[in-house]
């Protein structure tokens, strides 16, 4: 029986498919990540999940839905290739592309069952995240094992009709997976007006920091926005980005003042209310002393923060230090 040859189409199309497959279970393993750590958040870790448009979730949302598609169209274009030339089955880089995803899947699956093994005999908290994202590695891994040696060996040629069944399945389940992340993230639009309001806190944080330098220096509130301007300065005052204007601020006693903005959503960091530590602060001041909470969670619509001076946080600046 004659070798069947491969052609250079038949090796691209497969290093393609193989290439975009791996790049999309790589990513969707990642997005149903994001999905746990959102929903079960991990007080030990730094990185803060309160704000989920911003947490890596629309990344890789938008990488598997690109490496998916492209990874279903190339397989349909090989399958139909195989169904017109039933002798496209049996070139060599076929094989060595189930050979392959089913190494890597099966390294995959051990290395998955020795990390949850591990953390079981270290006697290490086994948490309801740390579970779910062992079991999302299995099932995947395992589910791509099965598929591929189930190909390997031509289930799907003789069962065409599970073949189909299966092919809805998975993609009811990554279509279902890229639905969960709208929900989570918001529409594109959506996480542009959080990133709108986000930068609405930065920006007060900023005219905070400069109405506290300004105190330091002259022992009094500036009366309005503009006396924060200074030609010699590096600060700049800030405006709203969505519209332009000014932010609003007034003065509501010696040592108090509002700073009040437009906001077009709640706060995102609801997580800061159940972790203390991820709340914002105020910088302890260059003297010494400790930072204290800082609170610019707000609702949707015009919110005012008040704020206080304390002078002995915040002591005015020595003479010579101002001339």
């Amino acid at each position: 029986m004659n070798q069947v040859k491969t052609t250079p189409k038949d090796f691209f199309l497969w290093a393609g498919a193989m290439v975009t497959l791996y790049g999309s279970i790589i990513a969707f393993i990642n997005l149903l990540f994001g999905y746990i750590n959102y929903a079960f958040p991990d007080a030990l870790n730094n990185y803060y999940y309160g704000n989920p448009y911003d947490s890596g979730i629309s990344y890789w949302m938008a990488a598997f839905i690109v490496f998916g598609t492209a990874a279903v169209g190339l397989l349909r274009v090989i399958h139909k290739t195989i169904e017109r030339d039933p002798s496209r089955a049996d070139i060599w880089v076929r094989r060595w592309a189930l050979y392959l995803t089913l190494f890597i899947a099966g390294i995959t699956i051990l290395g998955d069952l020795v990390v949850l093994l591990n953390t079981f005999l270290a006697g290490e908290d086994v948490t309801t995240r740390f579970l779910l994202k062992v079991a999302v590695v299995l099932l995947v891994a395992g589910g791509a094992f099965m598929h591929f040696l189930a190909d390997l060996r031509g289930y799907w040629v003789a069962k065409p009709m599970r073949a189909n069944s299966v092919t809805t399945a998975v993609a009811l389940v990554g279509i279902l997976a890229i639905v969960a992340g709208f929900f989570i993230v918001g529409t594109p639009w959506q996480a542009r007006l959080y990133r709108f309001d986000v930068q609405k806190v930065n920006d007060l944080q900023n005219i905070q920091s400069q109405i506290v330098g300004y105190w330091q220096q002259k022992q009094k509130l500036p009366s309005q926005l503009s006396d924060l301007s200074d030609s010699l300065s590096y600060n700049t005052l800030p405006s709203d980005p969505q519209n332009g204007e000014q932010y609003a601020y007034k003065t509501t006693g010696a040592l108090s003042f509002e700073l009040c903005a437009g906001f077009n959503a709640p706060s995102q960091g609801t997580l800061q209310d159940n972790y203390p530590k991820y709340r914002l602060t105020t910088p302890a001041p260059m003297g010494g002393g400790k930072a204290t909470p800082d609170n610019w969670q707000h609702a949707a619509g015009d919110v005012c923060f008040e704020r206080t001076i304390d002078p002995e946080r915040y002591p005015p600046y020595p003479a010579t230090l101002k001339q």
